[in-house]
């Protein structure tokens, strides 16, 4: 996943794209902003429902894990030092886990550092699989999925996944979904032997997808991708083609609401893309909410049927260089750090 950081440059102004214009109202609109501040570039955002927190890591000066409480947003908590990306957490143990180098595996009730956890690769996406409690690391480096015990916090084993991945679901019954950024697919993997069994052709219909989420009633998936700018709707059973919707720029992140039967596409160019399923075989894009440049990354909060996003500020970008000299880096707002609640009005 690209993320923003104090030393990343925002390489074009952004704007929505044409296919993200699309019914601009509807239901939806942004409840809340928080603008929380604080050093640091960003990446993903975790919602724990059950236990009412929002994490966020911040890469760089310095870096830690942040905590805010779900429902006002007041800072719930840090663990310093921790140069992460996103956050996993497997309930039973209270155990947290952060995308790091090494991986950290942090007590939630404490906000300890439990121990390091030895990986190969550059980590950066991270996902947690309920149906036998594990915790995948995701990089975009070999090997692509390093597999880690929730409970003991021990490496079960790795995966080649055949590419790159981005974001990965699961359908609760043994079967993992990655999506491969570089290869235009979805990976589907055995969760019990940690083995690819098949990969789901987007050629064509979506590349670089950087998002992706199930419909675990209807076994569907929804592929978020950039080029072209489309959500691929897709069987989970077997990879066939439902149909594609367009959405907005730079796509980093997706997730479905079951309660609603809704999924939600987050976009860097400040849109929300809504994709609204009226039957296994018929999705619309029920709205487009505009939201904030770089907002590109999203967490449901399961109880209150709520979307946070997170984002920042930056200036425009600096004119070319010069021939052989090096631009010089576009720095985040100081304090413009900002955390976005969206929601039915």
């Amino acid at each position: 996943m690209r993320r923003f950081s104090l030393l990343c440059a925002l390489a074009v102004i952004l704007t929505p794209s044409a296919g993200s214009t699309q019914q601009e109202s509807g239901p939806y609109s942004v409840l809340k902003t928080a603008k929380v501040g604080g050093p640091g570039g960003f990446d993903y955002v975790y919602a724990d429902s059950a236990s009412r927190t929002l994490y966020i890591n911040r890469r760089g000066m310095p870096p830690a894990i942040t905590m805010y409480n779900l429902d006002t947003l007041a800072p719930a908590g840090r663990i310093e030092d921790v140069n992460g990306h996103g956050v996993a957490v497997d309930a039973p143990s209270n155990h947290g886990f952060t995308t790091s180098k090494p991986v950290v595996m942090f007590d939630t009730k404490t906000q300890k550092p439990l121990k390091n956890i030895e990986v190969g690769g550059n980590p950066d996406g991270i996902f947690y699989d309920s149906f036998n409690r594990r915790v995948y690391i995701l990089s975009h480096a070999q090997p692509y999925a390093t597999v880690i015990d929730g409970a003991s916090g021990n490496v079960v084993g790795t995966i080649d996944l055949g590419g790159a991945p981005e974001q990965a679901v699961s359908d609760g019954k043994g079967h993992v979904y990655v999506d491969i950024e570089d290869m235009a697919n979805i990976a589907v993997v055995d969760a019990k032997t940690m083995a690819v069994t098949a990969h789901y052709d987007l050629s064509g219909k979506g590349g670089t997808c950087a998002g992706l989420a199930i419909d675990n009633k209807n076994g569907i998936l929804f592929a978020a991708c950039r080029n072209p700018q489309n959500m691929v709707v897709l069987s989970a059973a077997d990879g066939k083609i439902i149909t594609t919707l367009p959405i907005g720029r730079g796509t980093d992140g997706a997730v479905f609401n079951p309660a609603t039967m809704e999924a939600f596409s987050s976009q860097t160019d400040g849109t929300l893309t809504i994709v609204k399923e009226m039957s296994p075989t018929n999705f619309v894009v029920e709205q487009t909410v505009q939201t904030m440049a770089t907002a590109k990354t999203l967490t449901l909060d399961a109880k209150t049927n709520r979307i946070f996003l997170i984002a920042a500020e930056f200036p425009p970008a600096p004119p070319r260089p010069a021939q052989g000299s090096q631009a010089s880096p576009n720095p985040m707002i100081p304090d413009s750090f900002t955390i976005l609640v969206v929601g039915k009005k």
